[in-house]
């Protein structure tokens, strides 16, 4: 171990495992520990037995749930979109023969009460129940507008420049009321919370194009694809990546210390007694917790069902968006299912989630509008975690540290984080101009 490494990535979660493989394949020279025995730190996946372990202390889960190999139950449970970064970044890095991805089969959006299936193109517009008739008119209208809008090409902007007007300005010119503007800007471009309509316009476009470039891929009824399996399995697939490129791994290593000279640069990381020599070291919050700051909390709850989310059209794999002005919040609940499906339960379970920046310290409360979507559950989990963002400023103490993953159930802001630091970590810009249709293969 007593060696010199350009990085040393502390952490087998997603965003650790995907830099050090992308570091790897750049050449970089790199050795990932992790004070676990497994990989996915935070986003790993948990059997049965681990589950129960983790939530309820013991590791004796009731025997009508089935085998306990047969789960996979994600503790970031999150969708990719379709044609979005992260899987481009798969593409980009080969990671694609590692691992199957299927189709997620619904993508619905909560209103006044009711579960709908999100419409994202003109024609699904039209067909509508969230909108009444001339409503549609109008929706279909601005859809139209964004499928045909391109960045380059001031013929299709309509006179209006979106890096200066705002989304709110933008939505007013077609004359859209709140209801769609809703379900558009939460359920469509995937925002958190309402800043965005005082935002340049762009942005939201962009996300709104990415959504149905991405239901266009599988021709399917969500952007979304998912791993078989479960998530635990994409950082073992960038860990494999890093391995092929020379990247040396350590789990099991206990008090992973960070060890600084006396300018506050990074030296190194000590364990069991050795330390290992590096420039630069990547790691999640909870290996400096003395360089981030907590920002927030999400609650969430983890149930088994022995049934398909009700009013999803007996969907197997589906997310839910309740955005927050339906449910008189500060933010956005999710609601994220899978199956057997998708090889994260035994045949014929369910595994929903619900997730959501917490607002109070009562998760069960405050998590019961998502809750009383599920019909009746089998076994339902509570927990409540920190999240953290880093305060430290790298390019004086070289340590490169990810955000704690938000309360979403889709990639997006995961993957971001991951390019920024990635970008601040070699001063370059991660090219993902790639050959999409490569990885058709992979889908199949």
């Amino acid at each position: 171990m007593d060696e010199e490494y350009d990085v040393i990535v502390l952490g087998t979660g997603l965003k650790e495992c995907i830099l050090s493989g992308l570091l790897s394949v750049d050449g970089l020279k790199v050795l990932h520990m992790d004070r676990n025995d497994y990989y996915g730190g935070e986003s790993s996946s948990l059997n049965l037995i681990q589950l129960w372990k983790r939530f309820r202390g013991n590791d004796k889960p009731p025997s009508h749930l089935g085998s306990s190999r047969d789960y996979n139950v994600d503790m970031i449970p999150k969708f990719m979109m379709a044609n979005g970064t992260l899987v481009r970044v798969l593409i980009h890095t080969d990671v694609t023969k590692y691992l199957y991805f299927k189709a997620v089969d619904g993508s619905f959006v909560y209103n006044k009460g009711k579960v709908h299936k999100v419409p994202a193109t003109d024609m699904e517009a039209l067909k509508s129940p969230l909108m009444g008739l001339f409503e549609k008119r109008r929706a279909r209208k601005f859809f139209i507008y964004v499928q045909d809008y391109v960045e380059n090409d001031p013929k299709t902007h309509e006179g209006m420049d979106l890096t200066r007007v705002t989304t709110r300005e933008l939505i007013a010119k077609y004359g859209l009321d709140d209801n769609t503007v809703d379900f558009i800007g939460h359920a469509i471009a995937l925002h958190r919370d309402d800043r965005y309509l005082d935002e340049p316009a762009l942005d939201t476009v962009k996300r709104m194009k990415l959504y149905s470039e991405s239901l266009a891929r599988f021709q399917g009824g969500s952007p979304y694809i998912y791993p078989l399996y479960g998530l635990g399995e994409l950082p073992q697939a960038f860990a494999r990546l890093s391995a092929v490129y020379g990247g040396t791994y350590m789990l099991n290593k206990p008090e992973c210390k960070v060890e600084f000279n006396e300018e506050g640069k990074v030296l190194g990381v000590t364990s069991e007694g050795e330390t290992a020599r590096c420039k630069k070291v990547v790691c999640d919050p909870s290996y400096l917790p003395n360089k981030v700051r907590k920002v927030g909390k999400v609650a969430r709850a983890i149930a088994i069902m022995s049934h398909p989310i009700p009013n999803t059209n007996d969907s197997h794999s589906v997310q839910v968006i309740l955005p927050q002005k339906q449910l008189g919040r500060k933010s956005d609940m999710y609601l994220f299912c899978s199956s057997y499906s998708h090889n994260v339960a035994p045949k014929g379970k369910f595994i929903a989630f619900v997730s959501t920046e917490a607002e109070t310290d009562y998760p069960e409360t405050e998590l019961k509008p998502g809750i009383d979507l599920l019909g009746p559950v089998d076994e339902i989990f509570f927990d409540i975690y920190d999240r953290y963002e880093p305060v430290n400023e790298p390019s004086l103490d070289n340590c490169f540290i990810s955000t704690s993953y938000d309360a979403t159930t889709h990639f997006e802001s995961t993957v971001l984080d991951v390019l920024n630091m990635y970008t601040l970590i070699t001063g370059k810009v991660l090219d993902l101009s790639v050959d999409l249709s490569a990885a058709s293969a992979a889908e199949e």
